[in-house]
C-alpha cells in the first residue's frame, strides 16, 4: 500500500527584476522547498515578474498542488522589515516595465472582480510572532500596484470564499544588493528564511479570530 503524500504549502518567489541579479524573494522560497511543516511539506515555485503570465502560472501551481495554505513572496527594496500585506487592489499601474517589457496603466488585474481583497491570514498574529523572535515585522496596508499586487490580487481571486488561507509578504533587500548604499535598509537572508517559516507555522497553527492589536499606518 502506497503511503499518502502530505498536504502542501505552496510558497512563491519572483525572478529578479528592476536591474538587480537576484531577488531574495525566490532565494528565500528555494530555501524551504521541500521542508516538512506541522504535517505539511512546502512546494517552492518561482514566477515570473511578468503581468499576465504570473498569474497563468500561479493558476496551474494551485490547481496541480491543491495547497492547504498557499503564500506569495516579493522583493520590497527600501523596506527595513517583513511586511505582511493586508489588502490587495484590482489595479495595475506599473511606474517600471516588467520583465517582458510590458507597462499597465491603470488596467484591472482581474475584469469585473471585486474592488480589493483581504489577505485571509492571521496577519496580527504572524507579526506578532516575528516581534517575540526578534524579526523585524509589520503590516503594511498597500502592496504596490506592480507585479507583487498583481500576483497577491490574482491569488485571492483564485481562493476567494474557499478554505484555503493565503496572502502576500513583501521582504527587504539582502545585504549584498545594498553594498556601498550604506542608507538603504536590508536583512540577512537567514533572517527571512526564519521569519517566513514562522509566518506559514502560525498560519497553519492559530485559528479563531486574529489579534486584536494595533497595525495601522499614519501614511
Amino acid at each position: 500500500m502506497s503511503r499518502q503524500s502530505p498536504p502542501t504549502i505552496l510558497l512563491t518567489g519572483f525572478d529578479p527584476f528592476g536591474g538587480e541579479r537576484l531577488n531574495p524573494s525566490w532565494m528565500v522560497a528555494r530555501a524551504l522547498d521541500g521542508q516538512r511543516l506541522e504535517g505539511t511539506v512546502v512546494r517552492a515555485l518561482q514566477l515570473p515578474t511578468v503581468f499576465g503570465e504570473s498569474l497563468r502560472v500561479l493558476r496551474a501551481a494551485l490547481a496541480r498542488e491543491q495547497p492547504v495554505l498557499a503564500l506569495s513572496l516579493g522583493q520590497a527594496g527600501g523596506r527595513a522589515a517583513l511586511s505582511l500585506e493586508r489588502v490587495a487592489v484590482n489595479i495595475d499601474d506599473a511606474r517600471i516595465p516588467d520583465n517582458a517589457g510590458a507597462q499597465p496603466v491603470d488596467l484591472p488585474v482581474v475584469a469585473n472582480a471585486p474592488a480589493a481583497y483581504f489577505s485571509t491570514l492571521p496577519v496580527k498574529a504572524i507579526v506578532a510572532a516575528w516581534r517575540r523572535a526578534g524579526l523585524p515585522g509589520e503590516v503594511s496596508q498597500t502592496a504596490g500596484t506592480f507585479v507583487c499586487n498583481h500576483v497577491f490580487y490574482g491569488l485571492q481571486h483564485a481562493l476567494a470564499g474557499g478554505p484555503v488561507r493565503s496572502g502576500f509578504v513583501h521582504v527587504p533587500f539582502l545585504p549584498e544588493q545594498v553594498a556601498g548604499r550604506p542608507t538603504v535598509p536590508s536583512l540577512p537572508l537567514e533572517a527571512m528564511v526564519q521569519g517566513v517559516r514562522l509566518a506559514l507555522a502560525t498560519a497553519l497553527t492559530h485559528r479563531g479570530a486574529d489579534l486584536r492589536e494595533t497595525g495601522g499606518a499614519l501614511d
